[in-house]
């Protein structure tokens, strides 16, 4: 029987389908928290870690460590190692690691609309409304940036799976139904099964073999014939592939290696085909670093380049050595704190237009930053759609500046 990949929306309800369809089938499952809980022991990685990474954030140092790139792979042995010993059902993200090659693997989304998942979460009468908006916003987002990042789409993309269960129309009876009914539909055999799973062991082998060689290297297994694809533009392609090639070959279970390009490998060089604008330059200031890496993801998949500071010296610093456009600044921190960077910031490069970005702050801090020279004013937690469009507000605002600057000087000099 296949195993089951479950996603689900926080507050969806479905929790009572993935107990009775185990019921029903006899199927263990398997958490992301289990996942974690595995993963951890048996790879020495921190569960804290790898809790960040299901996440879609980013460790800080990620570029010299590959921490992310390894918490990954170390998921996927586990999920690996599960799957091949027995149907199983995995419920919640870190089913998306399976890859969509590996056949025997239904793949099923359970989700409401938000309304609903909200009235369920207040039922319990743990939570007050607004705690529970801001949790099943703080899930989601989480889910976007994890789905967006492994596949460049939401996590709620009906294409992104086998079946859609909305909960609010369909019975835990009739959801049961339907999955059942659909595993029926996947005929495999025993024996194929297992080899498809041990091509996916094999794989996860080699891309654990690769994290040092380069970035953005996946690969895929077909009966010990090894297929690694670029993902990421590199110099010196012909010597690239040839190392890729001889590491992949080392791995034990391997007969034979090639590579291919991947749809991320000329995506560096996109801008250089038009006359398009740069992207803005942003600098975020917070000390809560969690939530300031996290918005620096998010800015990313927006096509934002992002720089981080934890810090008010720290961003002083940085202004002055780096381009910056926007500045997103938090207020409370310790030593040197939003005010004083904001004044410093408008006194010495007046160019750089700063957005407020606080979860402290009063209708008085508002009025005494935008007297400061701030060009906007938001709290916590900030909607960001609309941090995005009032950054892109301060850009335009800085583009208009510079294409009407050659004329004040003109005049000036007149």
């Amino acid at each position: 029987m296949p195993s089951i990949a479950i996603t689900n929306g926080a507050f969806s309800q479905a929790g009572a389908i993935v107990d009775t369809l185990s019921r029903a089938t006899g199927m263990k499952v398997y958490t992301d928290q289990e996942i974690i809980s595995l993963t951890s022991s048996h790879q020495n990685i921190k569960e804290a870690l790898l809790v960040k990474i299901l996440q879609g954030q980013t460790p800080t140092f990620n570029a010299f460590t590959k921490e992310r790139e390894k918490g990954l792979i170390a998921m996927k042995l586990t999920l690996a190692t599960l799957m091949g010993a027995d149907a199983c059902i995995i419920q919640g993200l870190s089913g998306h690691l399976i890859p969509e090659t590996l056949l025997p693997v239904l793949r099923v989304l359970v989700i409401t609309d938000k309304k609903r998942r909200i009235e369920t979460a207040l039922k319990g009468r743990l939570l007050s409304e607004k705690e529970a908006t801001l949790k099943i916003q703080r899930l989601d987002e989480a889910a976007l940036l994890w789905c967006s990042t492994l596949h460049g789409k939401s996590a709620w993309d009906p294409t992104l799976y086998d079946l859609v269960i909305p909960t609010d129309k369909i019975s835990t009876e009739k959801a049961l139904a339907l999955i059942t009914n659909s595993l029926t539909h996947i005929e495999i055999a025993p024996e194929k099964s297992q080899r498809l799973m041990d091509d996916f062991t094999l794989a996860c082998q080699v891309e654990t073999a690769l994290i040092e060689t380069g970035d953005g290297l996946t690969a895929e297994a077909q009966n010990g014939h090894v297929t690694v694809t670029i993902n990421k533009n590199v110099l010196m392609l012909n010597k690239f592939t040839q190392k890729v090639m001889s590491e992949a070959a080392k791995v034990t279970g391997v007969t034979s290696v090639d590579t291919r390009i991947g749809k991320g490998f000329y995506k560096a060089d996109v801008m250089y085909d038009f006359d398009l604008p740069s992207p803005p330059k942003v600098l975020l200031v917070d000390d809560e670093k969690e939530f300031i890496q996290t918005l620096s993801e998010r800015l990313r998949m927006r096509e934002m380049t992002t720089s981080v500071a934890y810090g008010g010296k720290e961003a002083l610093s940085m202004v002055t050595q780096e381009d910056t456009d926007v500045m997103v600044l938090d207020l409370k921190m310790p030593g040197v704190d939003g005010y004083q960077v904001l004044e410093e910031v408008k006194a010495q490069h007046p160019h750089v237009e700063v957005i407020i970005l606080t979860g402290h702050g009063s209708e008085e801090d508002r009025k005494r930053c935008l007297a400061m020279g701030a060009f906007a004013y938001l709290q916590k937690p900030a909607d960001i759609d609309r941090l995005t469009e009032t950054m892109k507000s301060a850009y335009e605002k800085i583009q208009d500046q510079k294409a009407t600057a050659p004329e004040t000087e003109m005049v000036t000099r007149g």
